[in-house]
């Protein structure tokens, strides 16, 4: 009987002992991981920081695809018929004109022909001793041949001394136009991401680091200007253009 005690003695003091050993390990394991994950989450807090932002420049020099040269001419008269057979005159005489310059008849597009009554406004003054009736035209030409626009526009001079009296309220008669931006915006993009990483390339360089993957990337707005940047340059106006990009790119650095 006394055996029999001390047998049950001796196992409870050993579960006792396993026990406290148990808990010594968890208690030990538990120390470990909280010192492991504030450590981990402050290295990566540290290595998410690290990264770089520059920019990329592309630029492109293209040639307008497109031009629109609007004519507009305007005739004074107190009779309205005679008004209206004078602008078939002179639109006859600008259609001559155009075609001797080599556009087609596609190219030309004849606008409708307006008539303003003078003594019909109810702003005009009773002092006014001009013509009664003022009647307009415009004449479009559309051609992708930016060049014979060009040489045409620099003869207008030849419709003026036949007497056409070309509107002055329009400053800028003509636009030329690029219309094929999307067939170069992969290849300035390209290029645009290449100087980005070498300027990134020179940071990590001056920091002992290396470039890791993008972390963003933003493309950035296509700009269309004159290739010459004159203070009066206007893009619209110009033939030869430039188009540009400018792309904002981070990286990782490691």
């Amino acid at each position: 009987m006394q055996t029999d005690l001390k047998s049950d003695e001796t196992k409870s003091a050993c579960c006792c002992k396993r026990g406290k050993l148990i808990s010594a390990v968890l208690i030990s394991i538990g120390l470990s991981l909280g010192g492991f994950f504030p450590g981990y989450f402050y290295y990566r807090t540290k290595t998410n920081s690290n990264f770089v932002t520059v920019k990329g420049l592309a630029e492109k020099d293209v040639k307008a695809n497109l031009g629109i040269w609007n004519i507009r001419y305007v005739v004074t008269n107190n009779d309205l018929t005679k008004a209206q057979q004078e602008i078939l005159r002179q639109k006859s005489i600008i259609i001559k004109f155009l075609t001797a310059q080599g556009f087609s008849s596609e190219e030309i597009i004849e606008g409708r022909v307006e008539t303003n009554d003078i003594m019909a406004s109810p702003y005009r003054s009773a002092n006014d001793t001009g013509a009664r009736f003022i009647v307009s035209q415009n004449i479009v030409i559309r051609s992708t041949d930016v060049d014979k626009i060009d040489a045409a526009l620099s003869k207008n001079g030849d419709l003026v001394a036949q007497g056409i009296i070309l509107d002055t309220q329009y400053t800028s008669p003509v636009a030329y136009l690029f219309t094929e931006l999307n067939s170069v915006k992969p290849e300035m993009l390209e290029e645009a991401t290449k100087n980005a990483a070498a300027a990134a390339a020179e940071f990590a360089k001056s920091s002992d680091s290396k470039v890791g993957r993008i972390k963003r990337a933003s493309q950035g707005v296509f700009s269309i200007l004159p290739r010459e940047q004159r203070p009066d340059a206007s893009e619209s106006q110009s033939i030869d253009k430039t188009i540009r990009v400018v792309s904002t790119i981070e990286y990782w650095l490691e």
